[in-house]
């Protein structure tokens, strides 16, 4: 920990110092831009997507609930309005009171402001909470078309949600990684909704609130759980590298004027002192605790998951249920995997006897295929080789328009964003559609040369499409771009987690099926290890949580029992640490979006159109996949 002090010390002292000219000194490691927050969230070309004159148009249900509007008498038609007006000026309201989240969905109107993570602030926030839940209730849902209905529940639940964190899972006190300053100062930099004065000038602003933020957050904070507080330590110093790059960004800028430039780099001296202040009150507290033996454990129980579980994933079935769902699936995916690795033992083991233990030999063939993988140095180039080559195949072979205008960049993870997940896609919010969507890849710069041969073996030849295929096309990048374009502003704003998950694992399932890999055994053996992975997600994350899974157990569970690396399971271990329910969205949304595909095809028989449904299925924008389900019944 004192090395943490002293590195973010002389971090901080390339920048605090308050004349102009200070930061013409050294240059801190930059860490490139985030554009915003993946639309939790966790967004996607070709000429038959060119062809179409609106993607929205195409993608939107067709012309039946206009023809329903037509008919409707305007005294039926009042409760809709009323409904939309009502839903505006929540919106509204809500950007005032929550100018983090608007800057996250690409709304800078209040980018000034800061909100100071008190208990006057909590308190505001849940009067609030009331006070919307209690006019929103007050409507009657029976009265309002399919659209107004679900989007209403999706705000009543959205409120419901908020204020349970408030009253009841509270987070603030124990959770001292949600207290970073850095996202917003960095989405306000690169995002080019303003000039960049103007830009400067705002997050002049913000950084005169940051000590106030940090003071604030020491006092929220009651018992850390050990796992967070380390993480929060982990992203400051990407946290003090923002502030850095800020600093040189003021001082670079012609427009600002010499007395700006003085006052910015003093505000950017402070917040980094605060910053500071505020890893030496965490460092300390843990030391304490860990000694003491008294930190809370991560661990959140029975109720409190089951309560999150409903509240997040909006499903139809309990987390319970959906755990149980999970064990039959895993079982069902072994037997499919005991035949595929028969079918490539000689091409792969040759003449080396076949262990009787269906585990021990699907592992056997796995490790083997996984030899055939990237190296570190072409890891991120290959990615970017094959977005095109998959954009491409989706579109050529029918199952999804996508269009060619919305940019794609692949980027290491910024710094303070690292230490959950390997990958990640930040795509722009329904306010500025038209922004670049970022797909994070965290480097394995800092792995010895032991842990990146087992991350590139777990992200091997045909794993690595199928990462791809998950995060960018058909998977997060085609479905937020999607989600931007839905008429329902309410849909496309409150993701629901599992639908957004669902759709990605419901991706790779999509293009495996439609011939993708050429239906080589190789590749199925693959996609059925990576589909385990989001089944077993499931298992874990309600066995660490519930029923109390050790670390070991933990560890065999990912790596005897589904075929993952050493290095992919440590990660995971850690991640489930971390977040609780999250990962039991990749199988919940994709059993919930099979169950409902196989619905439709049933409803609709020969009528029925594969891309017709994905891209009716996407026009809905975010909502939870019962919702969907419920509007596509409505055509």
């Amino acid at each position: 920990m004192m090395k943490t002090k002293i590195a973010l010390a002389v971090l901080l002292s390339t920048f605090a110092l308050a004349p102009a000219s200070a930061a013409k000194h050294g240059k801190a490691a930059k860490a490139k831009p985030a554009k915003v927050a993946k639309a939790k969230a966790s967004g996607k070309s070709t000429k038959h997507g060119a062809a179409k004159a609106s993607m929205a148009k195409e993608s939107a249900p067709k012309a039946a609930p206009a023809k329903a509007v037509a008919v409707q008498p305007a005294a039926e038609r009042w409760p809709d309005r009323q409904f939309d007006n009502l839903s505006m000026q929540f919106l509204t309201a809500l950007w005032r009171i929550d100018p983090e989240g608007a800057i996250e969905v690409g709304k800078f109107d209040t980018a000034a402001r800061v909100s100071i993570p008190d208990r006057e602030t909590r308190a505001k926030r849940l009067a609030f909470t009331d006070e919307w839940l209690e006019k929103l209730r007050a409507l009657k849902s029976e009265r309002l078309s399919a659209k107004q209905r679900t989007d209403q529940a999706l705000l009543i639940n959205k409120l419901e949600n908020d204020r349970w964190r408030l009253t009841t899972f509270k987070e603030f006190e124990w959770n001292p990684a949600q207290y970073n300053v850095a996202q917003s100062l960095d989405l306000i930099m690169n995002t080019e909704y303003a000039a960049k004065p103007q830009r400067l000038r705002t997050i002049l602003k913000r950084l005169a609130r940051v000590p106030d933020y940090y003071r604030a957050a020491q006092s929220s904070i009651v018992n850390p759980t050990h796992e967070h507080t380390l993480l929060a330590l982990a992203q400051a110093p990407g946290t003090l590298v923002v502030l850095a790059d800020l600093g040189k960004a003021a001082q670079d800028d012609t427009s600002l004027t010499p007395q700006e430039k003085a006052i910015f780099a003093q505000r950017v001296a402070n917040a980094g002192s605060a910053l500071l202040a505020w890893v030496e009150y965490l460092a300390d507290l843990d030391k304490s605790q860990q000694q003491m033996q008294h930190a809370r454990s991560f661990r959140i129980g029975k109720q409190l998951y089951e309560q999150k579980f409903a509240l997040e994933i909006q499903s139809s079935s309990t987390a319970e249920q959906t755990y149980r769902k999970a064990l039959a699936a895993r079982d069902e995916l072994l037997a499919r995997m005991d035949t595929l690795a028969d079918q490539l033992w000689a091409k792969t083991m040759g003449s080396a006897a076949k262990p009787e233990d269906r585990i021990k030999k699907i592992g056997m063939v796995i490790d083997k295929l996984s030899e055939h993988h990237s190296t570190r140095e072409n890891f991120f180039p290959e990615i970017r080789r094959q977005i095109p080559l998959l954009q491409e195949w989706v579109t050529s072979h029918n199952l999804l328009a996508l269009d060619p205008k919305k940019p794609l960049e692949v980027r290491e993870t910024p710094i303070y964003q690292r230490g959950v997940a390997g990958a990640s896609i930040d795509a722009p919010g329904p306010y500025r559609p038209r922004d670049k969507t970022w797909y994070n890849v965290t480097p394995m710069d800092g792995m010895s040369a032991a842990q990146a041969e087992s991350s590139l073996r777990e992200y091997n030849d045909w794993m690595l499409q199928i990462l791809n295929m998950h995060e960018a096309i058909p998977g997060h990048y085609a479905q937020l771009v999607y989600a931007n374009r839905s008429p329902s502003l309410v849909k496309s704003l409150f993701g629901n987690g599992a639908m957004v998950e669902g759709w990605a694992v419901y991706g790779e399932r999509l293009m495996l099926d439609a011939g993708y890999g050429d239906n080589a055994p190789e590749m199925w053996l693959m996609w059925c290890k990576w589909n385990l992975r989001s089944v077993t997600n499931t298992i874990l994350d309600y066995s660490v949580h519930v029923l109390g899974m050790t670390q070991e157990q933990a560890l065999d569970l990912l790596v005897r029992q589904a075929f993952q690396t050493r290095q992919e399971a440590e990660e995971k271990w850690r991640r489930v640490q971390l977040s609780s329910v999250q990962l039991t969205s990749y199988f919940s949304g994709y059993s919930d979006i099979m169950e409902l595909r196989e619905k439709r095809k049933q409803a609709l028989g020969e009528r029925f159109d594969l891309r017709q449904f994905n891209e009716q299925f996407l026009s809905y924008g975010n909502a939870p996949v019962r919702v969907i389900g419920e509007l596509m019944q409505q055509q």
